[in-house]
C-alpha cells in the first residue's frame, strides 16, 4: 500500500461502521478520484499497450490513494460476509457478490459505474462497454485469499454474453506471496504465446478480455491475505437462456452460493412475468 493510502486508512478507521464504510463526508467522489488519475496518464500509449498484448494492460498505481483506502476498509469490513468454496484441484478461497456489497459496501457500487472509470476503459477498447445485468453477482465482486492453499487454477473468464465481457481486476489488499500468473495471446495462432506474472499491490490494475487471457493465483500461505476486486462490463447484455443455466450454476457452485445467485435469478423471472 502506498504511504499515503496507509495514511488514510489510519486516520479514519476509529470512524468506520461495522461493514468498513467510513462516514459520509470522508468518502469520495468516484468520478473526481478516477479523473484525478486518469487525466495524468498517456492514453494513446496505454491503448496501443492493451491492443499489442491482446486485449491486456498491467499498471501498479492506478486508483487515486483515497480510493484504495475505501476499498481496504471495506474489504476488511465484509470479511464476515464471505462465502468460501472448494473444487478440488482448481479453486479454493472466499467470495463476496455484488448483492452483498449493494447492501453494506456501496462505494463499490458507485465506482464500478463511474462514468469517468467506463470512459476511460472504453478508449482502451475502442467498444461501448455496459455494466453488467443487475442479477449478475460478478458485475462487481471481492475475492478472499485468507487461508493456506486459497488459490485459483488456469483458467479463461469465459463470457456466457453474447458479445464480449472485460475484467477490471483491482488490488485492495496485498499481505501475500499471491501472484497473478498469465499468458498472453494464447487465443491467436500467429502469435507466440507470451508467459507473465504480477503481484497486483492495492491499487494496482489489470485490465483484460476474459476470453482471451489464459491466468491463474499461485497458492496463498500460512498467514497471508489477499484481496482483490473485480469489475465486469460487457458489450452486450444480453444472454441465451442455456448460457444462463450454465453460468448460474457456476456462480453458484464455485462462487456465491446457492441461495445468493438462485434468489436473485428468482427476483429476476418476477420482475418480468409483472
Amino acid at each position: 500500500m502506498s504511504t499515503s493510502a496507509e495514511h488514510l486508512v489510519a486516520k479514519h478507521a476509529s470512524s468506520y461502521n461495522a461493514a468498513g464504510s467510513p462516514p459520509a463526508a470522508v468518502v469520495p467522489d468516484p468520478d473526481q478520484a478516477v479523473a484525478s488519475r486518469t487525466r495524468t496518464f498517456d492514453n494513446a500509449q496505454l491503448r496501443k499497450q492493451f491492443a499489442d498484448q491482446g486485449a491486456f494492460l498491467y499498471l501498479d498505481d492506478f486508483l487515486a490513494p483515497e480510493v484504495t483506502a475505501q476499498l481496504i476498509a471495506s474489504a476488511r469490513g465484509l470479511l464476515g460476509e464471505v462465502n468460501r468454496n472448494y473444487l478440488p484441484g482448481h479453486k479454493q478461497g472466499g467470495s463476496v457478490s455484488r448483492h452483498t456489497i449493494d447492501r453494506l459496501a456501496p462505494f463499490i457500487a458507485d465506482l464500478y459505474r463511474s462514468k469517468e472509470l467506463i470512459g476511460w476503459l472504453e478508449q482502451l477498447t475502442g467498444d461501448k462497454l455496459l455494466v453488467s445485468p443487475a442479477d449478475d453477482p460478478h458485475a462487481y465482486a471481492l475475492y478472499y485469499y485468507t487461508r493456506a492453499g486459497d488459490h485459483i487454477g488456469w483458467h479463461y473468464d469465459t463470457s456466457y454474453y453474447d458479445g464480449r465481457r472485460y475484467t477490471l481486476l483491482l488490488g485492495v489488499i496485498d499481505e501475500s506471496s499471491c501472484r497473478l500468473d498469465y499468458e498472453l495471446h494464447t487465443r491467436n495462432p500467429d502469435v507466440a504465446d507470451v508467459p507473465g506474472s504480477v503481484q497486483i499491490p492495492p491499487g494496482g490494475l489489470v485490465f483484460f478480455d476474459g476470453d482471451k487471457l489464459r491466468h491463474r493465483i499461485t497458492p496463498a500461505r500460512e498467514n497471508e491475505m489477499r484481496v482483490s476486486l473485480t469489475f465486469e462490463y460487457v458489450t452486450d447484455p444480453n444472454m441465451r437462456p442455456w448460457r444462463r443455466v450454465i453460468s448460474n450454476l457456476k456462480d453458484a457452485i464455485a462462487y456465491f452460493g446457492f441461495r445468493q445467485v438462485f434468489s436473485q435469478f428468482a427476483k429476476r423471472k418476477s420482475r418480468e412475468r409483472a
